[in-house]
Order: C-alpha cells, then sequence, then structure tokens
C-alpha cells in the first residue's frame, strides 16, 4: 500500500450531532461526505472496482421487520474468495492476502484527528500521520462502501481494538448522511480477509435498527439490550460524553467475546435515543446505535444460497445474490435464515449475565 496520501486531518468540530431524513430533500454533505463520495465516485470512473455497481433494485419486504432487500448479484459473483478461518482468535498470516498489498491507486484518503498521537510506522509519505486509512471496497454492496482500516502496516488480526472502534464511531459522527453505516464481521462471522477493517457505506433507506425498542442492562455503561428479533447487545452516544471511553467499554464487550471464541458482527447507525418510545419514524436523529450480535460461528461452512448472514443482514439489510430468492423470500423466510445463526435465548441469556459481571469488575 504505497504511494501518497491525502490525509483527511479532523476535530470534535468537525463532528455532525443532529442529522435528520426530510422527505424529497438532499441531506447536506460533511466535509467527511463529499471526501468520500467524490473519491469514491472518481475510483469508480477510473475502473478499480470489478464491477459497476449502477443503481441497486431495492424492495422493501412487506412485515414488521422492514428489510430492505436489494439484488447485487455481481458482489455474489466477483468478490474475493473468503479465506480458510479456523478461529475467532487466528493470528495475522503475512502470506496470506492482506490489505497492504492493494493497489495504492484504491486508497481514498487517510485519517487523522489532530493532537492524536500516532506511531511512526503509520505516517504517511508527506509525514502526516494517518491513524486510519480508507480504501474502496472493491466489490461494494452499496454507493459509497469503503473499509477503514486502523493502522495497516500493524498487520492486525481480525479482532476489534478500541482504536478501530473509535474510529468507526468517529466516522459516523463525521457524516451528515443519515444513510451512512459502519459495521465489523469477526472472524467466525463472515469476515473474508483476516487483516483488522470496518465496512462503511451509504443506504437510502430506513433500517427498523435505527428505532428499536430495548431495554436497559447498564444505563450507567449506556448498555441495552435488542427487543426486537433479532436480539443483540446495544450501545447509545449521542457524542457529547467521551467517545474514547464507549469505545473502550464496547472493547471490553468484543474482548470477552474473542475470549471465548464467540463469533460476532457490530454495526453502527445513526438512531434514536433508548427512551424514544414512539413507533413512528422520528425526522431527526440525535444520536448513534452500536449493535453487536453474538452468533452461531460459521468455519468452512457452506455459505446460504441467498445471502450470507453478517453485519448487513443481521440490520435488516439483505444484498441478494440471486433474483429468483430476491423476488420470492418473505419476511418469515428471511426470518427463519437469520435465526440458524443466533445464539439461543438461554445461551445470550447467560452470556449476559457475564458481560455484567465483566463490566461491573472492571468498574
Amino acid at each position: 500500500m504505497e504511494g501518497q496520501q491525502h490525509i483527511f486531518t479532523y476535530t470534535d468540530k468537525d463532528f455532525v450531532y443532529d442529522v435528520s431524513r426530510l422527505d424529497g430533500e438532499t441531506p447536506a454533505a460533511s466535509r467527511f461526505d463529499v471526501a468520500l463520495k467524490s473519491g469514491w465516485e472518481e475510483k469508480m470512473s477510473c475502473g478499480l472496482f470489478r464491477y459497476n455497481l449502477g443503481d441497486l433494485e431495492t424492495r422493501v419486504l412487506a412485515g414488521k421487520c422492514g428489510y430492505v432487500a436489494q439484488l447485487n448479484i455481481q458482489r455474489g459473483i466477483e468478490r474475493r474468495k473468503p479465506q480458510d478461518i479456523t478461529s475467532i482468535r487466528q493470528q495475522f498470516d503475512p502470506k496470506q492476502f492482506h490489505f497492504n498489498q492493494i493497489n495504492s491507486a484504491e486508497i481514498l484518503f487517510g485519517m487523522h484527528k489532530a493532537g492524536v498521537t500516532s506511531s511512526p510506522r503509520t505516517s504517511a509519505q508527506n509525514g502526516t500521520c494517518a491513524t486510519c486509512v480508507v480504501i474502496i471496497n472493491v466489490s461494494p454492496l452499496e454507493f459509497g462502501h469503503c473499509l477503514l482500516l486502523p493502522e495497516p502496516s500493524r498487520c492486525h488480526p481480525q479482532i476489534l481494538t478500541p482504536l478501530a472502534l473509535q474510529i468507526g464511531i468517529d466516522s459516523m459522527f463525521l457524516s451528515a448522511d443519515l444513510g451512512y453505516r459502519v459495521g465489523f464481521n469477526s472472524l467466525g462471522a463472515f469476515a473474508s480477509v483476516n487483516h483488522l477493517h470496518l465496512h462503511g457505506y451509504y443506504l437510502n433507506h430506513s433500517l427498523r435498527v435505527e428505532r428499536a425498542r430495548t431495554e436497559p442492562i447498564l444505563p450507567t455503561k449506556s448498555f441495552y439490550r435488542l427487543i426486537d428479533f433479532p436480539k443483540a447487545f446495544m450501545f447509545y452516544t449521542d457524542g457529547q460524553e467521551d467517545t474514547c471511553a464507549l469505545a473502550a467499554t464496547i472493547c471490553k464487550l468484543t474482548d470477552h467475546l474473542v475470549e471465548r471464541n464467540i463469533a460476532h458482527n457490530v454495526y453502527m447507525t445513526r438512531g434514536s435515543h433508548p427512551d424514544y418510545k414512539h413507533t413512528s419514524e422520528p425526522s431527526v436523529r440525535f444520536g448513534l446505535r452500536v449493535y453487536i450480535w453474538p452468533r452461531v460461528s460459521c468455519f468452512g461452512a457452506k455459505e446460504e444460497s441467498a445471502f450470507n448472514v453478517a453485519l448487513c443482514e443481521l440490520a435488516g439489510h439483505l444484498p441478494f445474490k440471486n433474483s429468483q430468492d430476491y423476488e420470492s423470500l418473505d419476511e418469515d423466510e428471511v426470518k427463519a435464515i437469520v435465526q440458524r445463526h443466533l445464539l439461543s435465548d438461554e445461551e445470550f441469556s447467560d452470556l449476559e449475565k457475564q458481560i455484567v459481571i465483566t463490566f461491573i469488575n472492571s468498574s
């Protein structure tokens, strides 16, 4: 991953705390949105992707879940063959593909928060430190699909770190677009490359997770339980408090999962406050919801024919691989596929108790 990098430098003053969805109006773009969207479109026009994404055929499935289904046949065909993963704690292997090997033309920009000290190994050639490198996903699932690589030269395996979570949270608040999302697939949860990365992309459709019902577990930690299917843990922040501390707290949970070899998916989206009781969609999103789904591990398992159950699918965004399933599957059939990858209610409850003890003991 050699070559000159543009560095996107930011501070807390660049964060956008209130974003809204107004019918018929295009939301104002932040500096981050302009850099990501314009850079991504330029890379597409240069032919750096494996296929031209275009406008994806989309439909919202009838039912309470409000699944957003999209037909993306090319991604199913053209995406990079997943690596052979045998453990959630598998070490980085320099002999396997990793993101330091990509064509430098695939780099969008580096990210650096002013005042944050980075390792010399993460410095760009112009001498400016970049704590994260943002590259295109050459097999995009939606507009703006990119990969956020925290300190890629350090060759971290696909295990979340506080820095990785902080970068994901920062990018969410840097965007003024309600449709911008960030996610993470652990090993055993359909991560295809064992080199630390998060996904970022735009989806201009409302998802139920933006306003889904939750119950408090540890309110002092902004820690909640998603009541609606599929059951998950959730953290909430309005961005005004210490998001670095929140990233560290979330990482304690994911570390707990890694230590116990529990695969997991993470999804970040703008969303209403957990105390917001209205079932209708509010036009203003004041904060950020971070979901963590512990799940059944998939090692060398046969992939689902319709869609893989990973970060997007658990959040209600379904990129279908073939037109037959896209046109025919209904909500109940989708839920049945998703259910096969979830922990049982008893397993989830036991895990929740363990995590609460971990948080209490670390306070």
